[in-house]
């Protein structure tokens, strides 16, 4: 929530917003039709930054433990846990960065750094145990028709006997939904291998967001009438996807996490673009805005400021997301 080539495109955003929105809609969509492939498969690297350097180098070493696990699921799943968090403590007396509740603990935690205690607080022992948990699961799971992986997760959720007796993920609501979030969350964790897909709702946040060009900054603006329709940074793309029907978080750090992360040669207008002090941390980031093209995004910059074109190459930029509907419905509430 904190704030912080073309000239012709830029021009004509400001002067002649339909008939660009009209440009972009088709150029999104032609490159739609050239990106079908979205991400490969295979292993996940994790994305520059998604987690927190403290703890990248743990997620990436037990995230590969075991087959159906890898460091970007492993990822997903303590940020739908704690949000990375090695204080969190759940109304059910879940503890940790990994959530353990003290009888799974008891009988799953285990001394990830040597030192000769099991402390679901330290992350040094909770991250690895939350790993060794996941490939223990999946050894009972191993027989199991179907996806590995999400077998994995169905019996993180509902127990190994449920994916045993149906064969596979059982028929339950939750399990299912939990299955999915963290398939889904995975990929905003996870380095794409190959060019993602545009969103086809990209032209329609930029159009929302060009008609607030020259509007005044709020801190903590959601544009609504007793705020006099202002926004702060995340405010503004909070209600620029809203108007396309895609729900995302408050926060900016918790916007990073709502899809795929391009790279900067692979912008397209539409994605949403970071900035941060620590390039290492995206839970650190102060700032987005969506990007137009050019090296441009519409972005509310700060207390004094309206909002505006500013470039986006600055020392500080973090990078991207290209915002997917499943991948924000995916996002926790709180975190």
């Amino acid at each position: 929530m904190t704030v912080r080539k073309t000239w012709v495109v830029v021009t004509a955003v400001a002067g002649a917003g339909l008939a660009f929105v009209m440009v972009l809609v088709i150029a999104v969509y032609v490159v739609a039709g050239n990106l079908a492939n979205g991400v490969g498969s295979g292993a996940r690297a994790l994305a520059k930054g998604a987690v927190p350097a403290a703890y990248q180098t743990l997620v990436q070493k037990w995230g590969n433990l075991c087959p159906a696990l890898n460091p970007a699921l492993l990822a997903a799943q303590l940020y739908q846990e704690s949000g990375f968090n090695p204080s969190a403590k759940s109304p059910a007396a879940a503890q940790g960065i990994a959530q353990f509740i003290p009888g799974t603990w008891a009988t799953h935690g285990i001394d990830g750094d040597g030192d000769g205690d099991r402390d679901v607080w330290d992350p040094n022992d909770a991250i690895p145990s939350a790993a060794s948990y996941d490939c223990q699961l999946a050894s009972y799971v191993k027989d199991v028709p179907g996806d590995a992986t999400k077998n994995m997760l169905a019996a993180y959720n509902a127990g190994a006997y449920a994916v045993i007796k149906y064969g596979g993920v059982p028929p339950y609501r939750e399990t299912r939904n939990y299955v999915k979030t963290i398939t889904t969350l995975e990929d905003s964790f996870a380095a794409p291998v190959t060019r993602v897909d545009p969103s086809k709702q990209a032209a329609g946040a930029i159009y929302y967001a060009q008609k607030k060009l020259g509007t005044p900054y709020l801190w903590g603006g959601n544009g609504t009438a007793d705020q006099g329709g202002r926004f702060d940074c995340s405010g503004l793309t909070k209600a620029s996807y809203a108007s396309v029907g895609i729900t995302l978080p408050r926060v900016a750090n918790d916007q990073y996490n709502a899809g795929p992360h391009p790279k900067r040669a692979e912008l397209l207008p539409g994605d949403l673009v970071f900035f941060s002090d620590d390039l290492t941390n995206s839970r650190t980031i102060r700032h987005v805005g969506i990007y137009v093209g050019g090296g441009y995004m519409i972005d509310a910059p700060r207390t004094g400021a309206v909002i505006r074109f500013d470039p986006i190459d600055t020392p500080d930029y973090f990078g991207a997301t290209r915002v997917t509907e499943d991948g924000a419905k995916a996002l926790p509430t709180t975190v």
